[in-house]
């Protein structure tokens, strides 16, 4: 996405989404003003997040976040956008930044 991003991630403890989000923006903001010789933030407000309780939410938004770069206009099928985990979910693809270990235990249910 050229705006903005989706993470779909389950925390091991209460306020370790905070902290992930707070020190990986910390370090993004760094390396951009660096890399670009700028200062100031680079993003509008704080993060947005919200729970997926249901098995039923899980899938739906694991889709949502997959199909977001075709409804942006950026690719024409999931598989096309770089940074998606359609590759590996759907095509089998190996990634190591994926735990498949959430979606196992909803599917074995």
């Amino acid at each position: 996405m050229t705006n903005h991003f989706h993470l779909l991630v389950e925390p091991a403890e209460i306020g370790d989404l905070g902290r992930l989000m707070q020190s990986g923006g910390r370090r993004y903001v760094r390396y951009v003003n660096e890399t670009y010789g700028r200062s100031g933030t680079l993003w509008e407000g704080r993060f947005k997040s919200a729970a997926v309780s249901r098995d039923e939410d899980l899938i739906a938004c694991s889709r949502y976040i997959e199909s977001n770069p075709v409804r942006a206009g950026l690719v024409a099928h999931p598989k096309d956008y770089y940074w998606s985990s359609y590759q590996h979910r759907a095509l089998g693809l190996s990634d190591r930044w994926l735990d498949e270990s959430l979606v196992r235990r909803v599917r074995n249910n």
